[in-house]
């Protein structure tokens, strides 16, 4: 066993994870401790570091080219400055009490034990992979990784038929089925939810809906896959749910991910409802002053709802890690937490949310008016405007604004941040009207769209008050 400490007394910090929220932390506390005073080593499972899992789908479609333009920094580079990285390195046990860490040779089996001053747990996300009959045949593939994005494309390129089915349609299966018809298959999406985007209020899904279909995309709402049914040669041959079954030579499963915490669990750390890690304001894992964790394995707190949240995105990865860096390299930072803000597109169709949707205000209590309005991304007169819904949510007794939904094309995405920012400001619908935005007919109406829809919903809220 290494000796805790490090060389001649150096601290030592153990990451367990080399992806965005790991080596962010890493990097940033390496910046602000040379390796004479803090010596770092970083666990990482997988062959890849620091790279962009939300670009897989555009990978798999074509969009980008080449896996390595998804990687934002090399193995070499972190070692050039001062890491121990250690790929193909999975950490199979955490003693708290003992302050070290289990780690086996993906490729030996042969294992050791490392010891640590400071912990950081970036473990990510897994895959949901349903419990079924069949899910773990040839041809089945998630898409968390570029070790995953990878092995899709082999199976495309040996693909005997050219039709592919989508389980589940959040935003990786929507992209994903985006991805398959830009590489020319077939798409079935089978989607368990009324609408597809169940981030969305069903609504604003329903939208989402007709550009799928309008893209060639087969849906199949409000139906489960029950088994992956499978051919001579043992290989998906189709999926089936309890009505019907649907051909597939590869089967992508997009029902969303789970936070990666099996080892944080068995150390004893505390999980919250959706089973990430908690932590307090400095991304410490609550109860324990020298293990920090963030990722998509931690819980955050959404600024809207007041309660606990598993929002797994890039973004926030990239934001705890520096926190977390920060603070293991002996500074001072906090993540107050999240509204819930999100982006994506179907084609040329930009999907954007932030704040809480109608049964989130209503799980957590929230007497609120909403209101939808229809407007366009550039004045009407002017070339290529395109048309835009927006759906606000604001609480009936205070117009303190809760969530926005955007459904549009070209310029319709981006718009959802001038709503984040009014959110993480608690301004009301009407403070939000008097918002100094930028105009030009390029650009937007005279009124712009979420301002638009803030003028609506503070005369229904008024009405409301009144009423």
């Amino acid at each position: 066993m290494e000796m805790r400490g490090g060389r001649g007394g150096t601290e030592r910090l153990v990451v367990i994870g080399g992806d965005a929220a790991g080596m962010s932390a890493a990097s940033q506390a390496r910046r602000l401790k040379g390796p004479e005073e803090l010596e770092i080593v970083a666990f990482e499972r997988g062959h890849f570091t620091s790279f962009s899992a939300c670009g897989v789908p555009y990978w798999v479609g074509g969009d980008v080219p080449e896996r390595d333009e998804l990687i934002a920094r090399t193995p070499e580079e972190h070692r050039a400055r001062g890491i121990d990285l250690r790929l193909r390195t999975e950490v199979t046990e955490i003693d708290v009490a003992g302050q070290r860490v289990r780690a086996r040779d993906v490729d030996s089996g042969a294992e050791s034990w490392t010891s640590y001053d400071k912990l950081v747990i970036a473990t990510g996300a897994r895959p949901v992979r349903p419990d079924m009959p069949g899910v773990d045949a040839p041809g089945v593939h998630g898409v968390q990784t570029l070790d995953d994005g990878q092995a899709l494309l082999d199976t495309l390129s040996r693909a005997r038929g050219r039709r592919a089915v989508v389980v589940g349609a959040g935003y990786i299966g929507v992209e994903m089925a985006e991805a398959l018809i830009h590489r020319g298959f077939e798409v079935t999406v089978v989607n368990r939810g009324r609408e597809p985007m169940s981030t969305l209020d069903p609504d604003m899904g329903r939208l989402v809906h007709r550009a799928m279909e309008g893209l060639g995309i087969a849906m199949v709402n409000g139906a489960e896959v029950t088994k992956v049914l499978t051919g001579e040669d043992g290989r998906v041959r189709a999926v089936a749910t309890e009505d019907a079954e649907y051909p597939a030579d590869v089967v992508v499963l997009g029902i969303g991910v789970r936070p990666e915490t099996a080892l944080a669990r068995a150390a004893g750390l505390p999980l919250g409802a959706r089973g990430g890690l908690l932590t307090d304001l400095a991304m410490r894992v609550r109860g324990h002053g020298n293990i920090w964790a963030g990722g998509d394995c931690v819980e955050v707190l959404n600024l809207v709802s007041g309660q606990e949240q598993y929002v797994p995105l890039g973004t926030h990865a990239n934001k705890h890690g520096q926190v977390i860096g920060t603070n293991a390299g002996g500074g001072y930072a906090t993540f107050p937490g999240v509204v819930g803000t999100a982006v994506s597109k179907v084609c040329d169709l930009e999907i954007a949310r932030t704040g809480l949707r109608e049964k989130d205000a209503d799980r957590v209590g929230l007497r609120y008016e909403t209101v939808t309005v229809e407007s366009t991304s550039r004045a009407g007169y002017y070339p290529g405007a395109s048309p835009m819904t927006v759906k606000m949510l604001a609480e009936r007794r205070t117009g303190r604004l809760l969530g926005v939904q955007i459904v549009g094309r070209e310029g319709a995405g981006k718009r959802v941040d001038v709503a984040a920012v009014a959110l993480t400001a608690r301004l009301t619908v009407e403070q939000m009207t008097a918002l100094d935005l930028g105009y030009a007919p390029p650009f937007s109406p005279v009124w712009d769209p979420v301002l638009v829809a803030a003028r609506k919903a503070v005369a229904k809220v008024r009405a409301a008050q009144g009423a």
